[in-house]
């Protein structure tokens, strides 16, 4: 674990930005904090509130932002315009379903981008498209119209083959019902999806990773809801996948146990760096994330950045 050491100051600093100097007051409200970490210089944070956290590192600058700052004087005003990479870029998304001559507008005009590292809910109610939004983000299905970017990558474009290969090299996907074969036992169902894997870890540690490493022998029939679907994350991660999608992961699933598997998920987010949606009609999940894309009759109505993040076992629905 790194550590910080955290030091209040009040003079003026001078902080340079891709070779440029740039001096600021800093205010009473500043804090800088030195790590340990030899690739981070410097990290400063406005603590009022809201506040944006700013990242100096010796090779760029990285923002990571709850919400705008509000105060009078924010002192590191000039560093809030520098972006957070985007590994998804949606835009003018929209999805039509056909079934003879009735058409389902499942998307309409959806722009939206994923940064690297987050953790995203997205939340609405059932028929809201939710699904169909996930499944053309993790490649599973195409859009009639519009650009879904992966990083640099254009899957629009792309064949069943080469989708295929995406899903297989980039995405870990957890389903609401867990999708575990019966006769195969925890480690085996794991070990399935590291077997086509370019880089996974070993199945015992992704079922440590979830808790399980007292269960690897057990069959599905043998496991309760939440351990099946531990297990289903522990197979979704096993791959070291740069994104995590999550389909109502807790839908099947008590109060109690569907706490212990948004911890999970979270565990993988932090400890992993991957980025993590969750869909669901569970308002309450929205406290755990970054940010929360509120859906409704195919279009996203609102987005929600959180101030401050709620752990699992501190929500209640």
């Amino acid at each position: 674990m790194k550590t910080l050491i955290f030091i209040a100051i009040a003079v003026v600093m001078s902080v340079s930005v891709f070779g440029q100097q740039t001096t600021k007051p800093v205010s009473e409200k500043s804090l800088f904090w030195f790590s340990d970490d030899p690739a981070v210089e410097v990290v400063l944070i406005d603590r009022g509130a809201p506040f944006n956290l700013i990242v100096i590192s010796k090779k760029d600058v990285k923002v990571t932002y709850r919400t705008e700052i509000n105060s009078t004087e924010p002192v590191v005003e000039d560093l809030v315009p520098i972006r957070r990479e985007a590994v998804f870029q949606m835009r003018g998304v929209s999805k039509v379903y056909r079934m003879g001559e009735v058409e389902v507008n499942a998307l309409s005009g959806i722009d939206l981008e994923i940064f690297r590292g987050e953790l995203l809910v997205i939340l609405g109610p059932s028929g809201g498209g939710k699904s169909t939004l996930l499944n053309i983000l993790g490649g599973l299905d195409v859009p009639t119209a519009g650009e879904v970017f992966y990083l640099d990558h254009d899957l629009t474009v792309d064949d069943d083959a080469a989708l295929t290969e995406f899903r297989r090299d980039h995405v870990g996907f957890v389903f609401q019902f867990y999708n575990l074969i019966p006769s195969l036992t925890a480690l085996e169902n794991v070990e399935l999806v590291t077997e086509i894997a370019a880089n996974p870890m070993l199945p015992a540690d992704a079922l440590r990773l979830v808790g399980l490493e007292s269960r690897v022998d057990h069959f599905p029939a043998q496991l309760s809801g939440g351990e099946q679907q531990r297990v289903a994350v522990a197979r979704a991660v096993a791959k070291q996948p740069d994104v995590l999608l999550c389909d109502e992961p807790t839908g099947a699933l008590d109060f109690e146990t569907g706490k212990l598997v948004l911890d999970v998920i979270k565990k993988v987010n932090e400890e992993l760096g991957t980025t993590t949606a969750i869909i669901t009609h569970n308002a309450a999940i929205g406290q755990m994330a970054d940010r929360v894309i509120h859906m409704r009759s195919g279009r996203i109505v609102e987005v929600v950045q959180n101030s401050k993040k709620a752990r699992p076992e501190a929500l209640v629905w």
